[in-house]
């Protein structure tokens, strides 16, 4: 009778140790080549920043690159599920990918942060959505930061060019939404693949619609090209940007082209610049010391933030999660994380200051944003 009570109890505290000794699993999507190449290698550069262990769990990072192609990200995603059985997805770097992520993260029921900011990945939160989360500032968001600058500084008529995918267009439906709000006319629509070498006609469209300012809807590195084809061809008027473009490879490869723009942009890429008393001023420095610690000085990017606060919503939703479940149960943890993840207030981030909901998977509010204009090479804060 007390070899059977012995066994009993020692079957109970390998158990409780096997559950202790779990690793929590994290997949991370990203694009590391191709046309996106500039928003997952900093993002890569991130992740590897985070910690190791959280709450007393071991956690292992897996990472796959999509190369900027949704049929790729969607492969990878299911060998992270299927395959190495993760509990929660980071990724993707860009909307297409995020977008055709959803209804495999979802249907599989597995938590999923997106680094990207198309609004419609997240909204409305139903069906598959209601497993997925992001990151950065929303294009509706940053939209309206755009276009309340473009009110300051008198603008009534504006023109738009963007990438013609997910991206450019989640980005024209909510300008055009902001403009027609304020009383901007829409003089112009234009829109250019990501791979394009020549955007020529776009822009002399554009030149002829006379607009007092243009927005460019893309990312990365491709978004140069109509900036610097609009200055070609004579364009004089304001040109706008995205956060989308909000890294050291842009500034670089746009140069003095781009001296003069203005757009939105993470807190966290001008963390310095930050007046003392703002709400992100302290979580920014964190991410901005952490990061140009590891990687130098001059390093600091939107999708560098992006990531950085994925790995802090993670940090405070692990130990959320592990007070209902342990990891070795596959299932319950990944629903125990989800609902942790959503349950997140107050979480002072990179980007901004998080509080999600049921109704809301992106969590940040107009704190979330810096306007800055490129000068010689860096951002300046607009104050």
């Amino acid at each position: 009778m007390q070899y059977s009570k012995f066994v009993v109890a020692a079957a109970i505290a390998l158990t409780s140790a096997s559950a202790a000794w779990a690793d929590i699993k994290v997949g991370v999507v990203l694009s590391e080549t191709g046309p996106a190449a500039s928003l997952g290698i900093p993002e890569k550069k991130t992740v590897e920043l985070f910690p190791k262990e959280i709450a007393g769990q071991k956690i292992d990072y897996i990472f796959m690159n999509d190369g900027s192609d949704p049929t790729a990200a969607v492969k990878a995603t299911k060998k992270l599920i299927d395959e190495d059985k993760v509990d929660v997805v980071i990724g993707s770097s860009i909307t297409p990918n995020s977008l055709a992520m959803v209804d495999v993260v979802g249907g599989a029921k597995v938590p999923n942060i997106s680094l990207a900011a198309g609004r419609n990945i997240v909204f409305p939160v139903e069906g598959n959505r209601t497993w997925v989360f992001n990151t950065p500032q929303t294009t509706g968001l940053m939209a309206r930061a755009v276009v309340k600058n473009m009110v300051q500084n008198k603008i009534k008529t504006a023109a738009y060019i963007g990438f013609d995918d997910a991206y450019g267009q989640d980005w024209f439906k909510n300008f055009a939404e902001e403009c027609k709000a304020a009383g901007i006319e829409l003089v112009a629509d234009e829109r250019y693949n990501r791979t394009a070498t020549s955007v020529t006609g776009q822009a002399l469209h554009i030149l002829s619609a006379k607009p007092q300012a243009v927005l460019i809807g893309a990312s990365g590195t491709p978004a140069v090209l109509p900036e610097r084809t609009l200055k070609q061809v004579g364009y004089k008027g304001q040109i706008y940007q995205t956060h989308g473009v909000a890294n050291p490879d842009f500034l670089r490869v746009c140069g003095a082209d781009c001296n003069g723009t203005i757009l939105p942009v993470s807190p966290g890429v001008v963390a310095a610049q930050l007046p003392a008393d703002s709400p992100i001023k302290q979580s920014a420095m964190r991410y901005a010391d952490a990061y140009e610690k590891a990687y130098g000085k001059n390093q600091l990017s939107q999708f560098s933030a992006n990531a950085w606060d994925a790995g802090t919503l993670l940090e405070h939703a692990i130990p959320v999660a592990l007070k209902s479940t342990q990891p070795d149960n596959v299932v319950a943890f990944r629903a125990a994380l989800r609902d942790a993840l959503e349950g997140l207030k107050n979480i002072a981030g990179a980007d901004g200051i998080y509080n999600m909901s049921p109704t809301d998977h992106n969590g940040l509010d107009d704190r979330a944003v810096a306007m800055v204009r490129i000068e010689n090479g860096t951002w300046k804060l607009l104050k």
